[in-house]
């Protein structure tokens, strides 16, 4: 059986990183469905290096109180190091998406209390019914990284499919040291990022803005 490339592309642009969600939990039998699909992602030497926490119901919303009492008395702390800077198109872009968001929820810039609040809403996992903590083996280093950041693409792609949003979200894996205290995840594993999902909520603004995409020209240099 083949998918034409139209449905893939139908399927990649109706994605997008949900910030609100409807309360309704995603059954238990599409979340399995999803995993089943996603796990079919390439990976160096087949050693498929993700592994996945998630939560659901009360488990889901006593993580969110945890987490945001954490973020409120700790420091900032990642397995895996975040970008030192920004520079060039990639700030340009940055800066793009970051404005776009503002501007859908209605923070004007320079609105320092506005554009805090609506950092804190990562901590908020944006009211999402379910959450994922995916890591990986530190052992396996950058490259068990990079395999299981093309598990989380999967995840996505396969979710929307069942008409279940996502967000990947990396703040929540800048507490690394609570998740790691938290769901009893060993040291020798990296913790990467967690995925919130579960049924979008439609009427929240900050679901109507989208972020554009680089021209092949941009991203690619022919030779031959």
């Amino acid at each position: 059986m083949t998918t034409s490339p139209a449905d893939l592309d139908a399927l990649m642009s109706a994605r997008f990183s949900c910030r609100a969600f409807r309360p309704d939990p995603v059954p238990r039998a599409v979340i399995e469905r999803i995993v089943t699909t996603a796990r079919k992602v390439p990976s160096w030497c087949n050693a498929q290096p993700w592994q996945l926490i998630i939560t659901s119901g009360a488990e889901t919303d006593a993580f969110r109180e945890a987490l945001k009492a954490e973020v409120a008395s700790a420091s900032f702390s990642a397995d895996l190091p975040f970008p030192t800077r920004y520079t060039g198109v990639y700030q340009d872009r940055r800066r793009t998406c970051g404005w776009a968001l503002y501007e859908a929820v209605g923070v004007q810039k320079g609105d320092r209390e506005g554009s805090a609040r609506q950092n804190m809403r990562n901590f908020d996992l944006f009211d999402a019914p379910h959450c994922a903590i995916v890591s990986s083996p530190a052992e396996l280093g950058g490259y068990g990284a990079m395999d299981t950041g093309g598990f989380v693409t999967a995840f996505t792609l396969a979710a929307q499919a069942e008409g279940v949003a996502t967000i990947p979200q990396a703040a929540v894996a800048s507490y690394s040291p609570f998740l790691h205290r938290y769901f009893g995840i060993g040291e020798d594993r990296l913790t990467l990022c967690a995925i919130s999902f579960g049924y979008a909520d439609m009427d929240d603004p900050v679901n109507a803005f989208r972020t554009e995409r680089a021209g092949l020209d941009e991203i690619v240099e022919w030779r031959g």
